[in-house]
């Protein structure tokens, strides 16, 4: 899927396919890319994350822009839900420091068990919003439930992107792990370092993926499902 995304992104940052062009079809696009369609319509729909094209029913994918600027999770650009987070999440894991109980510990305990061993990205996105939702429970305050709740969409699809393309699963267990320990040590100090450098290292990936100038592409036949 990667190298698919690549190829796709490059022709229309070359301005292959320039802004109001319409895509080839799906069947067209697995034939010339030799993929199947699951993995060529999870390219498209990176593309379309990131802003590049929109689709329309019925008529096909239309290029909308020929740069990455800030890709979209649902109803929330990525610049935005970062804001956002930043000034809930961090807060929110002072205060579970603070406030958690020993059954907040135990169900965030074995979430993350059940993410470290987890090999279904799909899976592991679910338990991925669960978590942080976890850790607003433990601020023992409705509102910050809510707020996570609000945006538990937005969150596992910005999880799926950046797992799909930024391979950050492992990376993101071993930051997850680092909040759990400041939450048992009863670390406010901790806890919010460990969620800030979380979120950091979020916005790190997702800039690398939208600045990211890759020129590899799929080769004829060296592209499978």
């Amino acid at each position: 899927m990667e190298a698919v995304l690549a190829y796709l992104r490059g022709a229309i940052e070359r301005g292959e396919y320039a802004v109001g062009d319409k895509l080839p079809s799906e069947a067209e696009l697995c034939r010339t890319l030799e993929v199947s369609r699951p993995v060529l319509r999870e390219a498209l729909r990176a593309l379309q994350t990131m802003g590049l094209t929109v689709s329309r029913t019925g008529k096909g994918t239309f290029v909308v822009a020929s740069t990455v600027e800030d890709p979209t999770f649902g109803d929330y650009a990525a610049s935005d839900l970062l804001e956002v987070r930043r000034h809930v999440e961090i807060p929110v894991a002072g205060y579970a420091a603070r406030r958690r109980t020993p059954e907040n510990l135990d169900h965030l305990a074995h979430l993350l068990d059940r993410m470290e061993r987890e090999t279904d990205t799909t899976a592991w996105v679910a338990m991925d919003t669960l978590f942080h939702l976890g850790v607003a429970e433990a601020a023992q305050n409705p509102v910050f439930r809510r707020v996570i709740e609000e945006i538990r969409d937005a969150l596992a699809r910005q999880s799926a992107f950046l797992n799909e393309l930024g391979g950050r699963r492992e990376q993101s267990n071993r930051e997850h792990r680092a909040i759990v320990e400041a939450l048992v040590d009863g670390s406010e100090t901790d806890a919010v370092e460990a969620m800030a450098h979380h979120l950091d290292r979020v916005e790190t990936t997702l800039t690398d993926i939208v600045r990211s100038s890759r020129t590899d592409t799929p080769t004829e036949g060296g592209t499978e499902a």
